[in-house]
């Protein structure tokens, strides 16, 4: 039987999303998509890929069997998305994890609820992925790495083994972090930036070699 899947909000990440879930349902018919979800009434009757927003967080309490993916998230937004994710007010059983056909998963990694890993994604051996965490399309989580909850990583990025990512950092598209180094929570590593040391929390970092360019 099919399970019904709303995306929430109707931006960037859940349009991404979103062609996960059409390429898992051309394998097999796993998900019912009933729509995307979001609060700006002017978005409300919008589509994408012809699935409509069709209003606000209310909806979720009209379906209670019914499972979220929440991707809300961008650099400028990034540190509200824990808040954001919390003020749905859902248990964490109406969340789902969504995994692009073409991913390859170590089968001793760990993946927490409501992430995203979208197409040709890497995850290796020992890998542990918290919760409400999203990964755009060819990024690489090499051995033994840990990226904590609510966290945004780019498109083509190269997590080396051992690397400890903390709770609600975004890391933008093309970074490449070296082994065994640590990035603070709520830290932002810049597009394109190379990471050979460690990252404090709550500050931008971007450059080769990266940098700290300010607090967030």
């Amino acid at each position: 039987m099919m399970k019904k899947l709303f995306l929430f909000p109707f931006g960037g990440n859940a349009k991404e999303t979103l062609l996960s879930v059409l390429a898992i349902n051309n394998i097999k018919k796993e998900w019912e998509l009933a729509g995307f979800i979001d609060d700006d009434r002017s978005l409300w009757g919008k589509e994408c890929c012809g699935i409509k927003v069709l209003g606000g967080r209310e909806i979720f309490s009209e379906y209670p069997d019914a499972r979220i993916i929440a991707a809300h998230g961008n650099p400028e937004t990034f540190m509200k998305r824990r808040a954001i994710i919390e003020a749905l007010g859902l248990d964490e059983s109406r969340y789902a994890t969504i995994v692009h056909p073409s991913v390859t998963v170590a089968p001793d990694s760990v993946i927490g609820h409501n992430v995203s890993l979208m197409a040709n994604c890497f995850v290796s051996c020992g890998v542990r992925i918290g919760n409400h965490c999203v990964f755009l399309p060819n990024t690489v989580i090499a051995h033994d790495s840990m990226v904590g909850d609510y966290c945004l990583v780019g498109s083509n990025v190269t997590i080396s083994g051992e690397v400890k990512v903390g709770a609600g950092c975004y890391i933008g598209s093309g970074a490449r972090v070296r082994n065994n180094i640590s990035i603070g929570a709520g830290s932002l590593v810049g597009l394109g930036s190379n990471v050979v040391s460690d990252i404090p929390d709550g500050v931008v970092a971007a450059g080769n070699p990266a940098r700290i360019m300010r607090k967030v």
